[in-house]
């Protein structure tokens, strides 16, 4: 393996694990402890490794994609890649920061609807890269019902 390519992949991680800071900045609290919630619900702890592999997998696909077509050539897939990073990184801070269930899950759905257009574009370029990010769309398809499920049994919690 090049540098290049070692560097390439570091980016990618890097930016990948950027995104993922917000959920450190904006952390659930006794907000959110406080909030009904389904008894489907995972336990906290739960939440961090699962997000780490994801974030792992997600700095994988687009590398894959970077290495097989670079920036100039990936252009739509990269930037779709860069969306969806900036589009999770902005869920913590609207769920947890701004309190915004109703917002969160309206910025979920752009989220989600990110990813698959990600996979879809992906899957001509790199199949592999592309197969990286289902776990992404059906871990956030869980969290979107888990999202929206807290938001209908919390309808009348301040802000």
């Amino acid at each position: 393996m090049e540098w290049s390519s070692i560097y390439g992949f570091l980016g990618f991680l890097g930016a990948s694990f950027a995104a993922a800071m917000s959920g450190a900045v904006f952390t659930p609290g006794p907000w959110y402890d406080a909030l009904k919630k389904p008894s489907w619900c995972p336990p906290n702890w739960l939440f961090a490794p699962a997000w780490a592999v994801l974030f792992l997998m997600i700095a994988i696909a687009g590398w894959l994609i970077w290495e097989a077509v670079g920036f100039a050539g990936g252009a739509l897939a990269l930037g779709l890649f860069a969306l969806q990073l900036v589009l999770n990184a902005a869920w913590s801070g609207i769920f947890f920061g701004m309190r915004r269930m109703d917002l969160a899950f309206a910025e979920l759905c752009l989220l989600w609807l990110s990813i698959l257009a990600c996979i879809i574009v992906f899957w001509p370029i790199d199949a592999r890269a592309a197969l990286l990010m289902v776990p992404y769309l059906a871990w956030v398809s869980f969290a979107g019902l888990l999202n929206f499920t807290m938001w209908r049994l919390n309808p009348n919690l301040p802000r």
